[in-house]
């Protein structure tokens, strides 16, 4: 159990670190992106109000005529316009070119830069992404333009952060998983040894006991024999009993959970058909009847021993517990699985008794103290039995039905 326990602890650290790490992750990389796009969008804009026709690689004439520039930015937005790199293309209104400027590097063509722009104009964008480039366009008097900024250096730089946040993330959650390990050993540990040494209990108890409450069987009935019958030997014969079925149910959840039992192919279908045949005449001295959908030759490698008496364990309880007259045991193949199901009718249990319904000595009503010799053992020694199996078992309760379901792999 406490296997399953540590494995489950790291699953659910190593899930939350990566969680978190994906988390901020995105966070980080979204807040980024978002920055710079907006940044660039922008200097784009900026770029494009203070575009001066007369100034671009003297294409135009007469730069007398030349308006003033807009004021650029201070600060470390002026270093960022300054350091960017800006192309645009002049159209007049007929669709001749009137100015290009590459930036003066040889990153693009005059003629790549005028076919980009000639077919974002035909698209009737804008704005918007071609490539590295992001452009916005905006109309002049007597022109049009189409002014691009080059994102190559902010991207790559996105993506060196994202390369270099993916290897240390990585490798700090690799370590995270070490420490994670050795905690996590560290926690059950002490755990694992008191649940050893309870089960041991448990074992070694259950054997002390089973000789004394033989022996003092066994004169009571010798006794009984002598003097006939009397109300204080009879008292004590019933409490003799008791205890040595309570003995018996240790024995069973000492094995159940400790022994490693044989396993062998067997017909699963048999089992628990023979189990529901077993239990029909009790259904019926009790005015209820077993419904059973239970297919043929469905195998599992397994204990007949304890599958039978988990098949019998859940047949037990719903015929206790049912207030219906009807118990229904449905047995099928899902995928790689065997599932077995058993419901009756009753009251719903509330949640938070739902969940300890598996824990040894539990009873969901506390009333019924040990009631037709039952003491709270059956579903704990099922719960066992299914996972020496390598299975499950799971109880939902609701729409005034009560289903316990237990799934086996079928190896």
């Amino acid at each position: 159990m406490f296997k399953r326990s540590r494995k489950k602890i790291i699953l659910s650290i190593m899930s939350s670190l990566v969680l978190l790490f994906v988390i901020t992750l995105s966070v980080i990389m979204l807040a980024s992106y978002r920055e710079l796009r907006m940044r660039d969008s922008r200097m784009l804009d900026r770029f494009a109000e203070s575009y001066d026709p007369y100034q671009q690689n003297g294409t135009w004439n007469d730069p007398g005529m030349a308006p003033d520039r807009p004021e650029l930015p201070p600060g470390e937005e002026r270093r960022d316009f300054q350091l960017s790199t800006f192309y645009s293309v002049a159209l007049a209104e007929d669709g001749s070119v009137l100015a290009v400027d590459n930036g003066e590097k040889d990153v693009y063509t005059t003629d790549e830069l005028t076919a980009m722009a000639k077919s974002i104009l035909s698209e009737s964008k804008s704005g918007g992404r071609v490539g590295n480039l992001s452009y916005v366009v905006r109309g002049r008097q007597g022109y049009t333009l189409v002014a691009f900024m080059d994102n190559t250096v902010t991207e790559s730089s996105l993506s060196m952060l994202l390369r270099n946040v993916l290897i240390i993330g990585g490798a700090s959650i690799i370590v995270l998983f070490f420490i994670a390990l050795i905690l996590a050993n560290r926690i059950i540990r002490p755990l694992e040894e008191n649940d050893r040494k309870q089960k041991q209990f448990i074992s070694d108890a259950s054997h002390e006991l089973k000789t004394p409450v033989a022996v003092i069987g066994a004169n009571a009935d010798l006794l009984s024999r002598e003097i006939g019958e009397n109300e204080w030997l009879a008292n004590i014969q019933y409490e003799n009993d008791r205890m040595g079925e309570l003995v018996r149910q240790l024995l069973d959840l000492s094995r159940a959970e400790s022994a490693e039992p044989v396993m062998e192919p067997l017909d699963l279908s048999r089992i628990v058909m023979g189990e529901v045949l077993a239990f029909e005449s009790l259904a019926f001295e009790q005015g209820k009847t077993i419904r059973s959908d239970i297919p043929e030759d469905l195998r599992v490698t397994g204990s007949q021993s304890l599958l039978t008496q988990l098949v019998s364990i859940l047949l037990d309880n719903a015929l206790r517990h049912s207030t219906g007259d009807e118990i229904s045991v449905t047995l099928q193949r899902q995928g790689h699985t065997v599932m077995l199901t058993v419901s009756n009718e009753g009251a719903a249990i509330p949640p938070e008794k739902l969940e300890h319904l598996f824990d040894r000595f539990y009873r969901v009503d506390e009333a019924r103290n040990s009631e037709g010799r039952h003491y709270g053992l059956g579903l704990s020694i099922a719960k066992a039995a299914a996972e020496k199996h390598g299975g499950s078992i799971d109880v939902t309760s609701g729409a005034g039905r009560i289903c316990f379901t237990v799934l086996l792999p079928v190896k």
